[in-house]
């Protein structure tokens, strides 16, 4: 039966002050079972006092254990050998001897030691193990049976022979408390609306409020740290006054990833090699747009464009074909959005004043890389948009250099002439990394092709300048993290979700 505070209490009420190990003792109750009702006896209004303690003292092993039930190694060891004596081969052949395991190697040389039995060499040279003591006392199991008034060498034998180990008791001395009382009126935990309404409360003992205890800890949510870094750069779009363009739609035709921006059906980049082609549905409606029919006359104008040119533009010079066209895919770039979202103006504008647009997106896009440290098949692009009247290369710099300003890095931007299919000019972006003490690569920009820009109806003095960037890489430095497979994918730690910081660029 389990021990109960009243019967501590009976013990405590003759004995005035006993130590937990001593109630353990008398009530042949377990020690932490005997702490367990203590506890119970402290929630009380001073029944009990109490006093923590700490006892250094040597247990016994499981194997120390076994020693005391069964005798010592050294002493079954011994009892096998009869007193003619016996072969060393057929007394560790013995049921007796093998039953002991690695205990009995141990056991043989502990009972040469204690001069029990003695080998020796019979006529022909076999090992005989003579038996030298005709009556044995088992030292360690006696020892092991009276641990508390063991001290000093034996202790130390014993500790190396891992029959006993030291141990550290937190024990707890009791005395009476103010209130004592040997019966234990359980208090009240909560206050109910009967005990107010018929007053009883006032006749009822309430158990106190710990009102230090610490509170479980809430569950709760926690941002990525590509969400924290998103969250940032879109603060920085709209404080410029840019507009958010929408970006849920993660599949698109290659005529609005590709076609529209001016980029020809044998490039490179429209291979299987580097997008992600759908099997169900293979092709898209070139019909219908936005819910709404798709002026037909647009899309013959791209498809002239690229073959024969136009707009003051000589072309590709291959032959155009809306079936190509029309392949389903995921979107490589949110370009294509901003490409949709460009055509939406011109037709807003036909015969309206232009209306100037800042517009920006971040979401993800989806190349079919081979991965690696630094490389997956889908990512997030950054992207801004600005489409005004008579914009030059300088105000492209310029918005760089006010967008670049915001995340620290506007000061030491560089810019480098490259090659976009849908751009012209275009440059890359650099900025000083001090961590990494050189130039690094922070963007891709660009003024959008009039022979993507004139088909859609934009007018002719209308220009487009553009920007984008990874938000994986910042966000990678941000953190410090050197392989993207530990900030996205299956691999990543969710506590780490938890533990990073706030991000503020």
């Amino acid at each position: 039966m389990a021990a109960q505070p009243e019967d501590i209490l009976q013990i405590l009420e003759s004995r005035g002050s006993i130590n937990s190990l001593e109630l353990a003792s008398l009530l042949k109750a377990p020690h932490q079972e005997i702490i367990g009702a203590i506890k119970s006896l402290q929630s009380q209004d001073q029944i009990i006092e109490s006093r923590d303690e700490v006892q250094e003292g040597f247990v016994l092993t499981e194997e120390g254990k076994l020693v005391v039930e069964h005798g010592s190694y050294e002493a079954r060891v011994a009892n096998l050998v009869p007193v003619g004596g016996i072969g060393q081969k057929e007394l560790q052949s013995l049921p007796g001897f093998t039953a002991l395991g690695e205990g009995g190697s141990i056991g043989f040389s502990q009972a040469i030691k204690n001069k029990w039995i003695q080998p020796g060499r019979d006529a022909a040279g076999a090992v005989q193990i003579k038996k030298l003591a005709t009556a044995i006392v088992d030292k360690t199991q006696h020892d092991l049976s009276a641990l508390a008034g063991l001290a000093g060498p034996a202790i130390a034998e014993y500790t190396k022979r891992k029959l006993v180990v030291k141990q550290v008791l937190k024990t707890v001395t009791i005395s009476k408390g103010a209130n004592f009382t040997t019966t234990v009126v359980k208090p009240d935990t909560a206050l109910t609306p009967e005990m107010l309404a018929d007053g009883s409360w006032k006749l009822r003992t309430f158990k106190k409020a710990n009102l230090d205890a610490l509170g479980a800890p809430p569950e709760f949510g926690a941002l990525h740290p590509l969400l924290k870094v998103r969250a940032e750069y879109r603060e920085i779009f709209l404080q410029l006054g840019f507009e958010e363009m929408p970006t849920n739609q993660f599949v698109e035709s290659s005529f609005w990833n590709f076609d529209s921006l001016f980029q020809p059906q044998q490039h490179p980049c429209r291979d299987m090699h580097d997008t992600f082609f759908l099997t169900d549905p293979v092709s898209a409606r070139l019909e219908v747009f936005d819910g709404q029919p798709l002026d037909q006359a647009y899309v013959e104008r791209v498809k002239t464009v690229h073959s024969t040119g136009g707009f003051g533009s000589q072309g590709y010079g291959y032959d155009w074909q809306v079936s190509e066209a029309k392949k389903n895919i995921l979107r490589t770039h949110t370009t294509a959005i901003s490409s949709q979202m460009l055509y939406r103006l011109s037709q807003e504008c036909q015969g309206k004043e232009f209306r100037p647009i800042k517009l920006f997106s971040i979401d993800r896009v989806f190349r079919n890389e081979t991965l690696d440290a630094t490389h997956l098949a889908e990512f997030h692009q950054i992207e801004g948009v600005i489409a005004d009247y008579n914009l030059t290369l300088g105000d492209l710099m310029g918005v760089l250099g006010a967008f670049f300003e915001k995340l620290g890095m506007g000061s030491n931007l560089r810019f480098k002439p490259a090659f976009n299919p849908y751009t012209e000019p275009s440059m890359e972006v650099f900025s000083f990394h001090p961590g990494l003490g050189r130039l690094v690569e922070v963007g891709n920009s660009g003024v959008f092709r009039p022979e993507m820009l004139l088909p859609m109806g934009i007018p002719k003095d209308v220009v487009v300048i553009a920007w984008g960037l990874s938000l994986e890489r910042p966000t990678m430095i941000k953190y410090g993290y050197d392989n993207i497979r530990d900030l996205v994918g299956p691999k990543v730690d969710l506590e780490m979700e938890r533990a990073n910081p706030l991000c503020r660029i």
